[in-house]
């Protein structure tokens, strides 16, 4: 899905392309994503809880950033559930206020039905503002930016095994052998309330910003994703052949990826 010549403001227009995959291991796709071009917010979410819980948590949760954009698009003056932190600006509050109702939305269905009690989701999402990009995450999809030829992680993992690393040192090969990879610390739905990280980034001309689950970050490494990103300059080939490469890595979960890319404007 491509959405060419969005218009971002004088100075550039967005280019966005989106896919997503099961995978090879997996029988049902728990990941979905959301290109809200209107909004200049796009979304990646991975589910959890299986039974399909999965799905049905990372799809309540676009579905709730959606309405509460669509809600405050034409109103500012909304009341909203949650007070504005005094230390963020208007938009910023907005995305993370969003989140925090999918979350609680999420983890209020689980509570209620029994089948989808522990379900939840990561979220990842890029919102386009204030001529600048608001990037927001819960959990351990990602966002990177690739720049002149180099790729640099833009999201830190709410993992146990990011939580390891930052304690001691871990070797390559502990890493790699650590037991308790897919365990997150942080997401959608575990409690009623939760933290949004956010940053503010300043996009430069060609510029793309890549948002993933980690059925793309863990089977690809950081330099095969900047070598495919280098290699296709089309958005809709370089997520086929994103989901492509993960799939030839093993395929172990599923896999989604969204691509946004800055270019020059109409003007």
């Amino acid at each position: 899905m491509a959405v060419p010549g969005t218009n971002i403001h004088a100075q550039f227009r967005i280019e966005v392309a989106g896919e997503t995959n099961v995978g090879r291991k997996r029988n049902h796709n728990e990941d979905n994503f959301s290109i809200l071009a209107e909004y200049g917010l796009f979304v990646v979410a991975d589910g959890m809880g299986g039974h399909a819980s999965g799905e049905v948590a990372s799809q309540m949760a676009l579905d709730a950033l959606k309405e509460f954009f669509s809600a405050t698009q034409d109103d500012p003056e909304r009341t909203w559930p949650y007070k504005m932190d005094r230390t963020k600006g208007y938009e910023e509050n907005r995305l993370i206020t969003g989140i925090k109702l999918a979350n609680l939305r999420i983890y209020e269905t689980g509570q209620r039905e029994l089948k989808k009690r522990n379900m939840g989701t990561t979220l990842v999402s890029i919102f386009t503002a204030n001529d600048g990009v608001y990037v927001a995450h819960v959990g351990d999809s990602r966002v990177y930016r690739f720049r002149a030829g180099k790729l640099e992680q833009l999201t830190e993992d709410h993992s146990l095994l990011n939580d390891y690393i930052k304690m001691k040192r871990l070797t390559e090969e502990e890493i790699a052998n650590f037991p308790h990879k897919n365990v997150i610390v942080r997401a959608l739905g575990m409690k009623d309330t939760v933290k949004v990280d956010t940053r503010f980034e300043l996009p430069q001309l060609n510029d793309t910003y890549l948002l993933c689950s980690d059925g793309l970050s863990g089977p690809v490494s950081d330099p095969e994703i900047a070598e495919i990103l280098g290699q296709y300059a089309d958005l809709k080939t370089a997520s086929a052949k994103l989901i492509e490469r993960a799939n030839e890595n093993g395929g172990p979960d599923n896999v989604t990826c969204v691509l946004v890319r800055w270019m020059r404007g109409a003007g």
